[in-house]
């Protein structure tokens, strides 16, 4: 991990999708060496694209990871307007762009040039930040509630062993009144998110969506049951130091140090839920625990 480690990728990488009315584009990264890869799916924040978030993308990919990032149909690059009618339904597309990625593994790792055959096609892991986050826990188990409290359908998938959720919005019980009239997907019920997980938030992430504070961004671990581990970043808002990017505008709590502990923790995590004789979470848990000034906290519950 100290060490630099050559990593590729391949972009754009389109997977027709003629119901979608846009063709689904993903960027794959990966290591340039290694075997038995297993893979993350990853969901950008709204107005992203395959191009955000190299902070983790390389990152995991550096530490071994296969990493899928999709472009949503809410990207800043696509331009759909607010008028076109799949605007409504575009978090339910997003949770289909993740399914179809996965659907899609073996032609997505046939695009990038000396992958095939490296990839674990058994260990797949889903995440997200933000808007991101509420798409990626979908797959988890997380349902969203009609306006009269009842769950929506169930759209979590089998494949998907585990995930990580960076900046996960809250219960919708808290959002303000535009929230609940613009945003009726925000009413989320982690009631059945029962896929392990590693939740991650910020103690200053202050959302104008909520009437709550930064304690709303737990609401994915407090809520769910399960195997759950919840990063408590200390300083944090919503950008968690700059996980999207590097001096990005969205940034305003600007890190290198954040940065560096969301990669660590959320890497150990991966390695260990994918891997269960793996003991890097648990290393790298007693580290944090250990330092005399740390960046941030863990909390883990069990069934």
């Amino acid at each position: 991990m100290s060490e630099p480690t050559t990593v590729i990728s391949a972009q754009p990488v389109v997977l027709p999708a003629p119901d979608r009315g846009e063709d689904l584009q993903v960027r794959v990264c990966a290591p340039a060496a290694g075997s038995g890869l297993p893979v993350v799916v990853f969901s950008h924040g709204f107005g992203w694209s395959m191009n955000g978030y190299a902070p983790l993308a390389d990152h995991w990919a550096a530490a071994g990871f296969v990493v899928l990032l999709p472009t949503h149909l809410d990207s800043r690059t696509l331009a759909v307007p607010q008028e076109d009618p799949r605007t409504p339904d575009i978090w339910r597309i997003r949770i289909q762009d993740l399914v179809r990625v996965i659907d899609e593994l073996d032609t997505l790792v046939a695009a990038v040039p000396g992958l095939a055959g490296r990839v674990d096609r058994g260990r797949v892991a889903v995440a997200g930040h933000s808007w991101g986050a509420q798409t990626a826990g979908a797959l988890l188990g997380a349902r969203v509630l009609d306006a009269e409290g009842v769950p929506g359908e169930d759209l979590s998938d089998p494949r998907v062993q585990a995930g990580v959720l960076l900046a996960a919005t809250g219960l919708g019980d808290d959002l303000v009144p535009f929230a609940e009239e613009h945003f009726p997907f925000m009413r989320p019920s982690f009631a059945t998110m029962t896929t392990p997980a590693l939740v991650v938030a910020g103690d200053r992430d202050q959302s104008h969506l909520s009437t709550r504070g930064p304690d709303w961004f737990t609401d994915p671990y407090v809520h769910s049951p399960g195997d759950k581990s919840l990063l408590t970043v200390f300083g944090g808002e919503h950008s968690l130091g700059g996980v999207s990017g590097h001096d990005v505008a969205e940034t305003t709590d600007a890190s290198p140090a954040r940065v560096a502990l969301v990669q660590r923790l959320t890497t150990a995590y991966l390695r260990s839920a994918l891997h269960q004789e793996d003991t890097a979470w648990k290393e790298a848990v007693t580290a944090l625990e250990g330092e005399s000034d740390p960046l941030g906290s863990v909390r883990s519950k069990q069934r």
